[in-house]
Parts: C-alpha cells; structure tokens; sequence
C-alpha cells in the first residue's frame, strides 16, 4: 500500500501511475527529465518502482542549447536524477529550423531521446506529460479547426515503424499533482522560462484559456478535455481498423504514385472516405491533406463533372477512367 504513513499522497498517486505503466514494460527504460516538476516527479517515481520490479532506467536530459546557461540547467538536473538512485546522461542536441521554434524544438528532443534508448537498448521512453497538457492539446487542436486525430491528444502508449515505445505515464495525473510531490519530496525544479512566455500559443492556453474556462464553466473542464481525447482515439482506432480492413481491395500502384477506385471510395461513408484520402496521402507521399484539399479529392469521386488535376503538396490527384490517381509532380 502507498498511503502508508509519512507518504504524501501526491507521490503515491505519481507512483501508482508510474508503476501501472512499468507493469506493460519489459528491459530497460529512459527516463525524459528536463528538471521541471512533471518529469522530475516522473524520474523520482520511477526510480522507486524500478526497483522494485528489476527494471534498469537510466534518466536522459536533452540540452537544446537554446537558452543561455542550458548546460547548466541540465547537469543539474542529471545530478537530481543520480541523487535518488537513477544512471543519468546529458545529451545536446542541434535544434534545425523548419516549422516554428517549439516543434523545431521537439523534433530535436525526440530524435535524441531515441537515439539515447538505442544505444542504451531500451525499448521504451517515460515522457513526463500531464493531464493539463493532453487538455491544452485539445483546445489547441480545436482552435486550429483540426480532425479527429488532433483531438485525441497524446496516447499514453505510441510505438513509431522504427525506435521506441514512447510511453505517458501521468496523462490521468493533474499537474499540481507533479508540483505537489516535487515539494513533498524536497525537491526544486526548474522553471523553464519559454513555459511563461505569452508567444507561445500552448502558454497562452495555459495560463488564460484554460482559467476562463474553468472560472466560467466550473471545475472539471482539463478533466473533461482528457477523457474527450481517450474517447476520440478509441474511434480513431476503429477507424483505422476499417481502413486498414478496406485499402487492400481498393487501392493499387500506378506509375509515379497510387489509385484508389473511385466506386469503392464512393460508396464508403464521408468519414472513412476522407479518412482513406488522407491516409493514402500520407503514407505514400508523407504529406497532411487539409481537410478543403480532401474534400476536393473526395469530389473526384462523388461529384465528377470532369475537373483536372488537382494540386497538392508534393504529389496531384487526378481522375483517370474509374479510378483517381495520386501521383508525384513532376
């Protein structure tokens, strides 16, 4: 039992959290630790349940050389992780400009937290992510007018065609939870500057939408926005199912690209028609049709009236007797 006395209760709700996630992990995992109150209640949490269950874990802090002092930051967090029992490593990273400095910024923090668990042979990666951030990646994703798959958030558990298991332990546990057992336990985390700077759009949510909300509508709403996320994603799920069910009778190889029958696609439902659209898109181009660029794919097939080629990114659909072809521009 974890409420035994002298254990404060929001270290044992980290730790019941952690210990339900090592139970579904077998070999050695990495720790995510930034030294911020989420991931370091995550690291100490795990370091207490590793053992308990012969697990290795080695803690894994990313140093984006963003921030002047970054290397100091994260040898201090390294030394907390070492100082309750946990193997530590620093690992920099070289962030690339491409989309906006936060997800140039994740891109970089993943690929070196996976090359990390390769090299130590981990199979899994704990990410320190809360219930406040699934609910901020909910409003988030309907501010931006996203699909279904945006709206269901971060899963728990996600495992990518190569690397590891990226795994959200405490996405049911609230973030004052996380503070709470850092100051329990003794322990002071960092506070990130750019996690109070307002240009950020998620600090925005954080810090003025989400309050609003829950002065507005009562208590509750962060709660409701995570279980409308696990809620989407078991549909989303299903769907996936279904396509994964359908796309072989349908879809064929063409020259410089793809074909999809255009009876098949027509007869199929709205959602599953779109969704075979964009996923036929995605895997064979990489690309993320918006939804008025698959709604003018889908029409190729629904209202024909003999419109050319449409522009995408990367690649054009077309419609070539009974089928629509996606093929690569030339």
């Amino acid at each position: 039992m974890d409420h035994r006395p002298g254990l404060d209760p929001s270290v044992a709700e980290v730790r019941r959290a952690v210990r339900a996630a090592l139970d579904e992990i077998e070999g050695t995992v990495v720790v995510a630790l930034s030294g911020g109150p989420d991931s370091l209640a995550l690291a100490l949490a795990t370091a207490f349940e590793a053992v308990r269950r012969g697990v290795r874990a080695q803690a894994v802090v990313i140093d984006h050389g963003l921030q002047e002092g970054s290397d100091a930051v994260a040898g201090r967090a390294a030394d907390a992780a070492r100082s309750f029992g946990l193997d530590a490593r620093v690992v920099r990273v070289e962030v690339v400009s491409a989309e906006g400095p936060e997800a140039d910024a994740r891109a970089a923090r993943y690929a070196g937290l996976a090359r990390a668990a390769e090299e130590l042979g981990a199979d899994a990666v704990l990410l320190g992510h809360t219930l406040d951030d699934q609910a901020e990646t909910v409003l988030l994703g309907l501010a931006r007018g996203s699909g279904t798959a945006s709206l269901a958030g971060m899963a728990s558990r996600r495992r990518d065609e190569t690397g590891p298991t990226w795994v959200r332990p405490l996405l049911g546990v609230r973030r004052r939870t996380t503070v709470a057992a850092c100051a329990a336990e003794g322990l002071e985390p960092w506070t990130d500057p750019h996690n109070a700077d307002p240009m950020f759009s998620r600090v925005r949510v954080r810090e003025h939408v989400l309050p609003v909300l829950e002065a507005e509508l009562g208590p509750g709403v962060a709660e409701a926005l995570a279980r409308t996320a696990e809620q989407l994603r078991e549909d989303a799920a299903a769907f996936q199912e279904m396509i994964d069910e359908t796309i072989e009778d349908i879809v064929e190889h063409a020259e410089a690209g793809i074909s999809i029958s255009v009876a098949a696609l027509a007869a199929n439902p709205a959602a599953l028609r779109n969704r075979i659209i964009r996923y036929v898109a995605d895997s064979e181009f990489g690309v993320s049709l918006s939804r008025t660029q698959t709604l003018e794919v889908a029409r190729l097939a629904t209202d024909w009236r003999g419109q050319g080629p449409i522009d995408l990114p990367r690649c054009l659909a077309r419609r070539v007797g009974a089928r629509i072809e996606l093929v690569a521009r030339a």
